[in-house]
C-alpha cells in the first residue's frame, strides 16, 4: 500500500470510526497530541473529543464521502482535503447535515501514520 493510500485510509477509518462510537479505532489512529479545530475556532483536544463521541454530547449519525483532494506527502508529513456530508447533533444542537470539509494533518512514526491535527469548515 502506498503513503497516499495509506492516508486516504486513516481519513476513511476516523470517518467509520466516529460515526460507530469505535473509540479502540480513535485512539489508534490519532496520535496522542492530536488537535481539532472546529468551525468555532474552538481547538479540542483528542481526549475531550473521543470523551464526547462516547458520551454522545458529539453524536455522528453518518458522513457520506463527497471528494478527497489536495494530498501533499513530504517525508513523514502529509495533508489531505476530505469533504463529507456528516449527519450529526453537537453539544446540544438538532440533528442536521453538514457539509463538512477537513483539512487533515498526518505524521508517521516508526512506519506507521497517524492523524496529529484537524481543522473543520463548511464547503
Amino acid at each position: 500500500m502506498t503513503n497516499e493510500q495509506k492516508i486516504i485510509e486513516l481519513y476513511r477509518k476516523e470517518n467509520e470510526a466516529m460515526v460507530n462510537k469505535d473509540i479502540t479505532t480513535l485512539n489508534e489512529i490519532l496520535a496522542p497530541t492530536m488537535e481539532l479545530t472546529h468551525m468555532t475556532g474552538y481547538v479540542q483536544p483528542k481526549m475531550e473529543w473521543i470523551d464526547q463521541i462516547q458520551n454522545e454530547e458529539m453524536k455522528y449519525y453518518s458522513s457520506k464521502e463527497d471528494v478527497i483532494e489536495d494530498i501533499q506527502i513530504n517525508g513523514n508529513q502529509a495533508s489531505l482535503i476530505g469533504k463529507n456530508q456528516v449527519k450529526a447533533s453537537i453539544w446540544g444542537s438538532s440533528i442536521s447535515t453538514w457539509r463538512l470539509q477537513m483539512k487533515m494533518y498526518f505524521a508517521r512514526e516508526n512506519g506507521k501514520w497517524f492523524i496529529i491535527k484537524q481543522v473543520a469548515s463548511i464547503y
